[in-house]
């Protein structure tokens, strides 16, 4: 009898603390349940601030019991444990979709940064007039340029005294006289005037006699007279447009000199000497051929 009663005693303790402890434990689940369908809430409206109907359905639907009757039904706590798996699994796949939109929503902001910035910096470009570089001008600006430069320089004082001391010639050609009245402010170092009348002539007399001569000495005079861009297009001119002229090996020669001053690469300097050699080397004169040599070893052309 004192066994049997210790028995039955020791089995209602056992009975009563496994249900407080089955108790106590979906309490928990269920506390663990609320916070996190708190958190599903609150995900979804982040991810979804348009209302009903744009929200992720859950993983749990509603399950058909197929159980054979007689088999046990599943406790409480595992139908909670279960629930609380679906709710972990769907917030974790939408927090890596948040983290993905994020993440485009950054590379949306720096590409549209830099193209702000790029465009920016063109609109700026444009508003601000840019220095005028001493690149090849055009032979309609070289044209202008050389007028209104050598029409705008007036002499004055001394310099009126050195244009009125060279002699103007009277041979009885106009264009012969224009052409050697350049020449010979060219030669008195009076480089505005002297390229002024070489404009009027090749102006006034674009196939005379002295055209070719009238082209390459305005390409000198602009050499000399530190206008190295002006220089390579007058001369350049000339090879172009009469290569058989008098003075076309001429003005390759000191084309090349033009390019050096413009600090143009050796390589270009080179197929102008190149050119010259090709072209007229066999009626060089010596002393033309001892420059283009000096020309060729100073820009080590091969």
């Amino acid at each position: 009898m004192r066994i049997a009663l210790a028995a039955a005693l020791a089995f209602a303790a056992f009975g009563f603390n496994g249900t407080a402890m089955a108790q106590a434990q979906d309490g928990n689940v269920g506390q663990r349940v609320d916070k996190l369908e708190r958190e599903m809430r609150a995900v979804q409206r982040k991810v979804f601030p348009g209302g009903a109907g744009m929200t992720v359905e859950p993983q749990i639907t509603q399950q058909v019991d197929n159980t054979p009757p007689g088999v046990p039904a599943t406790s409480p706590l595992a139908d909670l444990t279960e629930r609380v798996a679906a709710l972990e699994s769907q917030i974790q796949t939408m927090t890596g979709q948040i983290e993905q939109n994020q993440y485009r929503m950054r590379q949306l902001e720096e590409a549209f940064g830099a193209y702000k910035a790029a465009n920016d910096a063109r609109v700026k470009a444009l508003e601000t007039p840019q220095p005028v570089a001493d690149a090849m001008p055009t032979d309609g600006a070289v044209a202008a340029s050389g007028n209104s430069a050598a029409s705008s320089a007036q002499p004055s004082g001394d310099r009126a005294a050195k244009v009125a001391a060279v002699e103007k010639p009277s041979t009885g050609d106009a264009g012969e006289d224009l052409y050697l009245y350049g020449f010979r402010l060219w030669q008195a170092k009076l480089y505005p005037e002297a390229a002024k009348a070489l404009e009027q002539y090749k102006a006034k007399y674009p196939s005379g006699k002295r055209a070719s001569f009238a082209r390459n000495l305005l390409g000198r005079v602009y050499l000399d007279d530190n206008k190295p861009s002006l220089a390579a297009v007058a001369l350049y001119e000339n090879y172009t447009k009469d290569p058989n002229g008098e003075r076309a090996p001429d003005s390759l020669y000191y084309l090349a000199q033009a390019l050096v001053k413009l600090n143009k690469p050796s390589g270009e300097v080179c197929k102008v000497y190149d050119e010259l050699n090709k072209v007229y080397g066999p009626g060089l004169s010596a002393e033309m051929r001892a420059g283009v040599a000096k020309g060729r070893a100073d820009q080590r052309c091969k």
